[in-house]
């Protein structure tokens, strides 16, 4: 779970964790390219708009890891519009959520997600 916003991270991780799912938390970018290197989550949840390294530019960096897991990438933030969905697209994401999203959808599709094997992981979504 990456986001700048502490307690929206702390509270989307904590919702995570009561519903079973182990859960490393960021607050800025260049602690999300090193947790998702030690933490080699299957799914990770990542705000668009954070100062200093950007969403895009955190998914480019975990995209480009020649080590490691190849996780889901979903881009959970306020932007919706359409050139915003094109470019996290065009960044590697495998998703694009706008907040707020209702925590059943969220539970839903993380731990539908989380148990896909890599192959199966092109059919989620």
């Amino acid at each position: 779970m990456v986001d700048d916003n502490v307690d929206s991270a702390g509270s989307l991780a904590m919702l995570l964790e009561m519903n079973g799912h182990a859960v490393a938390t960021a607050n800025d970018g260049p602690e999300a390219v090193k947790q998702a290197n030690e933490f080699q989550p299957e799914v990770i949840l990542l705000d668009i708009g954070m100062p200093g390294m950007s969403g895009y530019e955190v998914c480019r960096a975990i995209r480009q890891n020649p080590g490691g897991t190849h996780p889901r990438i979903f881009a959970l933030t306020g932007w919706g519009m359409d050139e915003d969905r094109r470019r996290s697209s065009e960044a590697g994401f495998d998703g694009h959520l706008v907040k707020p999203v209702a925590p059943a959808i969220l539970l839903e599709m993380v731990g539908g997600l989380c148990c896909l094997a890599p192959e199966g992981a092109a059919e989620a979504g």
